[in-house]
């Protein structure tokens, strides 16, 4: 098949930032296709499409992590072969926002109620469960911790019964961060109006970027976290279903999972400090308030 011969692991781990055009291709093609055939339904349609065509990527990254966990190289040395994983599908992730984003912002409205539907609904009841009020602290802190442990549970999860499957969420919370985006967009875009010196092109630019930006910057550490957390559950689900292996390398399949797992943790309380307490300030600057 054309898509599982189109970037190897290997070759991903050596040109990741090859992974953030062939993203954004992915999502291009997953939007036009769920447009055409399933626009009804498309809000979904376009993720699945999207989980097809990553999969075997997913799935051999995953068979190839178990087998480094189970060679006799050092620790220190496998953890840095996982890391260069979670860069190449880091490229990956953020290639699916920017291409997801651009349709969000070029197409018309009713087009986009019907595109992405869902994750606005999905949005709309993550911020009714957010402290509201303008003073954000530690209540907002432990809500937004609170929802990224759940996914990054989820995460495991699917790896461990579905492996490849963990895609689907990754995928998912490209979307949804895709409609914050454009959502920001197109709020901020009034704020503009009133300059003078501007092209219409800059301006554009310069609230795509800043969209970007306002859910990359803490959102880079939560999908970090979310990528760590698959390749702990497909580690684990790739090695209980192979009874040939003996109990030591299971002793060293479990510790680096577990170390995984740490990181994943640790990664989710750094981006929620971000999102809490410097992602405001940072939006406040853009601005200019």
């Amino acid at each position: 098949m054309v898509f599982e011969d189109l970037v190897s692991p290997e070759s991903a781990k050596n040109h990741p930032l090859k992974l953030l055009f062939i993203g954004i291709g992915f999502s291009i093609l997953s939007v036009l296709f769920s447009l055409w055939v399933f626009k009804q339904e498309a809000s979904l349609v376009m993720v699945f499409l999207v989980v097809v065509m990553v999969m075997p990527l997913m799935y051999f990254t995953l068979k190839e992590e178990e087998e480094e966990d189970l060679s006799y190289r050092q620790e220190l040395w496998v953890l840095k072969e996982h890391m260069k994983a979670v860069k190449f599908l880091l490229y990956l992730f953020i290639g699916f926002v920017i291409g997801f984003s651009l349709f969000y912002l070029l197409l018309p409205d009713h087009t986009i109620r019907e595109l992405f539907g869902m994750q606005l609904r999905t949005i709309e009841n993550i911020n009714s469960n957010i402290i509201s009020g303008k003073n954000v602290g530690f209540g907002t802190l432990v809500s937004i911790l609170n929802n990224n442990f759940r996914v990054l549970l989820f995460c495991l999860l699917f790896a461990f019964f579905f492996g490849a499957g963990s895609i689907f969420i990754l995928a998912w919370n490209a979307s949804v961060i895709s409609a914050a985006v454009g959502t920001y967009f197109r709020n901020a875009l009034s704020d503009y109006a009133h300059l003078i010196g501007f092209t219409k092109g800059a301006i554009y630019l310069n609230l795509f970027v800043a969209g970007i930006l306002r859910y990359m910057i803490h959102g880079v550490f939560e999908i970090a976290a979310y990528f760590v957390g698959a390749l702990a559950g497909g580690i684990i689900s790739m090695a209980a279903v192979n009874s040939s292996y003996r109990m030591l390398k299971y002793k060293r399949i479990i510790s680096d999972v577990t170390v995984l797992i740490l990181i994943a943790a640790g990664l989710l309380i750094i981006g929620g400090l971000i999102e809490v307490y410097i992602t405001p300030l940072l939006s406040s600057t853009i601005h200019g308030r």
